[in-house]
């Protein structure tokens, strides 16, 4: 029997308590050859992204892949980000979240996930994925140096 990965689960249940406590869900990602994502977007390899409903649409968040449809630079785009490439999803006003262990192509699904109480300056610098943000300054990844563990 096959063990599906607690991963999706996990990314799933931080979404929805960041949009239950109004929060904006930011979820960090690396960008390969299986992700897509607008071209000129991703920095060192990396994007965070604005995953909350009003930057969003048709929103789907399965076990293998998360899809949606976002405006950058007032341009509609499909994304698709395999739930593998996915490292931290949290909550852009105060950290909160959690950080996952990057995986390789081919790794088991069970990659250790490391709650996190804070992504430090991340979630302060980092923007929504619509590039139209009063902002408009592109997204920053968060950087692990910067995680506090849970306990």
């Amino acid at each position: 029997m096959t063990t599906v990965s607690t991963k999706p689960y996990l990314l799933r249940a931080i979404w929805e308590w960041c949009v239950d406590q109004g929060f904006t869900p930011y979820l960090a990602t690396l960008v390969d050859g299986n992700t897509r994502v607008p071209p000129g977007y991703a920095r060192d390899g990396q994007i965070v992204l604005n995953l909350a409903p009003d930057a969003t649409s048709q929103l789907s968040m399965d076990n293998e892949y998360i899809s949606f449809q976002a405006r950058f630079g007032g341009v509609a785009h499909s994304l698709v980000i395999p739930v593998a490439n996915v490292i931290a999803i949290y909550a852009r006003e105060n950290g909160q979240g959690m950080a996952f262990e990057p995986e390789a192509a081919g790794e088991a699904d069970d990659a250790p996930a490391t709650a996190v109480e804070d992504i430090g300056d991340a979630a302060a610098a980092a923007t929504p994925a619509d590039a139209e943000s009063p902002d408009d300054e592109p997204p920053r990844r968060p950087r692990g140096g910067h995680l506090k563990v849970v306990k």
